[in-house]
């Protein structure tokens, strides 16, 4: 059986003064049927460009440039804007990292549940107590009473969970979760983890969760992508990735990540120098090479391949293939 999801080769490029520029690189991606997959990397990595390409959601100024996007074997880039939007919120859906701007502020909860309903053909009655159920599904106590309420009435973990019942209205398969918790407080975001967690054994959901945390991956994910600079760096099983990193910019980021008792009197937390790169003036080589602690003569020169570092573990580094000499630091 195919993957629910893949990506092949993916490149999205958009449109400046400079040309076409490419800020989504040669992705391979995939997503089984039931996996909760994460998706992380720093501002700019290219991470939600990638998930908009999926359902065909790209900015005016992008475009998919090469490879493919398949879905339980269909390939998304061939399809029509009609059979694209079939394949929104039925079989994918997606929310988003602030739902108060996903949210109509004119519209009734309950409405807005209803608009999501009408593709399974419910009618007015029908669609009013499935929007019921899905908010009981999500966890908002008194559910009948808050259908007639405004978002602005609603709390924000309580809107976020509004955004997961409008998702999951469709019945899809994969949600793409992108940054879900990062405009919550710390106690709501565990809530709204713990269920995702709950709705992908519940529904067997497929979730790519899109986010700078990594503890929220170390927490709830199978698998782990670390994209940088619009590429794949990185990618295993969660336990092994974080158990040994491979890729000095995944090392670099869990090593950013605060632990309990550490003192931080001294100093501030640590950080990756430098910052992601403008897309349009790449460096020679590998792209992380002018932020890396350890950087080869190679690395300025030689742009590395994704290659196998230990059991279902990839990374795209010089280290790891034959033709970097040791000695070369500096």
């Amino acid at each position: 059986m195919p993957p629910l999801l893949s990506l092949r080769s993916l490149t999205v490029a958009v449109y400046t003064d400079l040309g076409q520029v490419p800020i989504v690189r040669q992705v391979d991606l995939s997503v089984e049927s039931g996996e909760f997959v994460g998706l992380v990397g720093e501002s700019g990595s290219g991470k939600t460009l990638t998930a908009l390409a999926v359902l065909g959601l790209l900015p005016r100024q992008a475009e998919v440039a090469s490879g493919r996007i398949e879905l339980k074997g269909q390939d998304l880039l061939r399809s029509s804007p009609a059979d694209l939007q079939r394949v929104r919120g039925s079989e994918v859906a997606m929310i988003f990292q602030e739902p108060s701007a996903a949210l109509n502020p004119v519209l009734t909860v309950g409405y807005q549940i209803g608009e999501s309903l009408k593709k399974r053909g419910l009618g007015k009655r029908q669609q009013r107590k499935e929007a019921r159920r899905l908010l009981e599904v999500v966890g908002i106590p008194a559910a009948a009473s808050r259908l007639e309420d405004y978002p602005h009435q609603l709390s924000g973990g309580q809107r976020q969970r509004v955004m997961l019942a409008m998702a999951l209205a469709g019945e899809p398969d994969l949600l793409i979760a992108d940054e879900p918790t990062s405009a919550l407080d710390v106690t709501v975001q565990a809530e709204v983890l713990e269920l995702l967690e709950a709705l992908r054994y519940r529904l067997g959901l497929a979730i790519l969760l899109i986010t700078h945390d990594l503890s929220l991956v170390a927490e709830a994910c199978d698998r782990v992508i670390v994209m940088y600079s619009g590429q794949i760096v990185e990618s295993g099983g969660v336990d092994s990735l974080f158990a040994a990193p491979a890729h000095p910019y995944t090392q670099g980021l869990i090593h950013a990540m605060p632990r309990v008792g550490e003192d931080l009197t001294a100093g501030q937390l640590p950080t990756v120098p430098g910052q992601v790169p403008d897309p349009a003036e790449l460096p020679n080589g590998c792209a992380f090479h002018p932020r890396c602690s350890q950087v080869m003569t190679n690395c300025r020169v030689t742009e590395p391949v994704i290659l196998p570092v230990r059991s279902r573990q990839e990374a795209r580094c010089l280290l790891y293939e034959s033709a970097a000499a040791p000695g070369e630091s500096g």
